[in-house]
């Protein structure tokens, strides 16, 4: 629900800033084969993305629990839209762990579903 939360707010006010509570201190992103580690390079990546807008269209989630854990892994496919650019078709995978009695992101793994044949 608090990684939800953060997604809508990011995409009403256009703020990226903001989202990276939702990430473990010592997180780990791989955003399009670039890898990331600590909230302060994620937050650097999606505050440093071009695009001045962004909205997502979110078309299935799927959820695991991982055994023995209070933590899940997701998997979300849809589109994003960017300015005034096309939609384009995304996948992104992601580990929640309750940690200390909030669920974080521990984990990130986005990536455009482009093909360059």
């Amino acid at each position: 629900r608090r990684v939800r939360e953060a997604v809508v707010s990011t995409q009403s006010t256009g703020d990226r800033s903001s989202v990276i509570n939702i990430y473990h201190p010592q997180a780990a992103m791989t955003f399009e084969g670039q890898k990331f580690e600590g909230q302060a390079a994620i937050q650097g990546k999606l505050t440093g993305l071009p695009f001045k807008t962004v909205k997502h269209v979110v078309t299935t989630v799927d959820v695991q629990p991982i055994p023995g854990q209070e933590a899940y892994i997701v998997l979300v496919l849809g589109q994003l839209k960017t300015d005034d650019d096309p939609p384009h078709g995304f996948s992104e995978v992601f580990t929640i762990f309750n940690v200390n009695g909030q669920h974080v992101v521990v984990n990130d793994v986005f990536r455009l579903a482009l093909h360059n044949g």
